[in-house]
């Protein structure tokens, strides 16, 4: 059946078979999680790859956009209200906010090595770029219609988003950025493209329960750098604690230290990769008020001590440099 969107005149394949009945009430059965991606590591972009199945294979949401390039089996995607196939060599971009799963179609026991290729950017790039690099409002076309999820349709392109995903990947510094700008540029110019969602994410979701998401992210982000008790998190937002903790770990998955500890040891993982930091000046600068505390969270989470996890930094950057 085909459905037409009205905010865009294009139209988009609704399949109403009872298999993709069952797998978009498997797919939906819960509100889609808010997704932190806490491994900037202070750069622009984030390059990743996952196999199937995995853990970050569900229904969510992320502030980041995503450009998804399917490298190796077939399924189901759903973005938004859409519900459509995916296969090798299907190329995907989803806007801010907008939830989304790629769910792949293989026998019970199979695994699937490398799936799918993703790169994940947000506004704030290209917000505080624009003013400087006027060139960069040629893209903002394409990034308005990533509002409703994008599959791009022309082979030559899907090519040259491999070949430039696969630089990003193995490039570092302004290269890696430079590659990044050449691909939005392909993506841009691509004009066999399908828009997916017939409706964008504020009418998806509560918008007022996405940007209370947000801005409690967005304060814990801020503060996370000494103590923050969840008390203070919730007077900021207006709402009685307990609720608080109820809505949020519905909304990312995690409990509230949970979500503050782990983004601690993300930033952590920054400072002892990046400096000489004594250990201990580390802990403190991350948001932890001692070192026992942190050196049993970092175990938890790295499955390292942080001066072991120090050393493989060091020697990854030695062995890139000597690349």
């Amino acid at each position: 059946m085909l459905a037409r969107c009205c905010a865009t005149g294009h139209y988009r394949l609704r399949n109403h078979n009872k298999s993709d009945a069952s797998m978009t009430r498997a797919a939906r059965i819960t509100d889609p999680s808010y997704e932190l991606m806490d491994d900037h590591n202070g750069l622009s972009i984030i390059y990743r790859q996952h196999g199937f199945p995995c853990p970050l294979v569900r229904w969510h949401f992320h502030k980041e956009y995503e450009l998804h390039l399917i490298i190796a089996s077939s399924g189901k995607v759903f973005i938004g209200d859409y519900i459509g196939n995916f296969y090798p060599e299907s190329l995907f971009l989803t806007g801010p906010n907008l939830p989304h799963n790629w769910i792949s179609q293989v026998a019970e026991d199979e695994v699937v090595p490398k799936r799918d290729m993703l790169v994940n950017f947000t506004d704030e790039l290209f917000d505080s770029a624009v003013p400087v690099f006027s060139e960069l409002k040629a893209l903002a076309p394409l990034l308005e219609r990533a509002k409703y999820g994008i599959e791009f349709r022309c082979k030559h392109t899907i090519a040259q988003a491999m070949t430039l995903m696969q630089q990003i990947e193995e490039a570092r510094g302004v290269a890696r950025l430079g590659h990044f700008l050449i691909l939005m540029e392909v993506l841009s110019a691509c004009e066999d493209y399908q828009l997916l969602s017939g409706v964008t994410t504020p009418q998806l979701a509560d918008e007022h329960s996405i940007d209370r998401t947000n801005r409690a992210v967005d304060y814990i982000f801020a503060h996370y750098g000494r103590e923050l008790p969840l008390e203070e998190v919730a007077d900021h937002l207006g709402m009685k604690p307990t609720y608080f903790s109820r809505v949020f770990k519905q909304a990312t998955g995690r409990t509230f230290i949970e979500f503050v500890n782990r983004l601690r040891i993300s930033k952590s993982c920054e400072l002892l990769a990046d400096g000489d930091k004594a250990v201990t000046d580390v802990c403190f600068e991350s948001g932890f008020n001692n070192i026992s505390n942190f050196n049993r969270r970092f175990q938890q989470l790295k499955g390292m001590t942080p001066s072991h996890y120090r050393r493989l930094a060091m020697q990854r950057l030695t062995e890139q440099n000597l690349a």
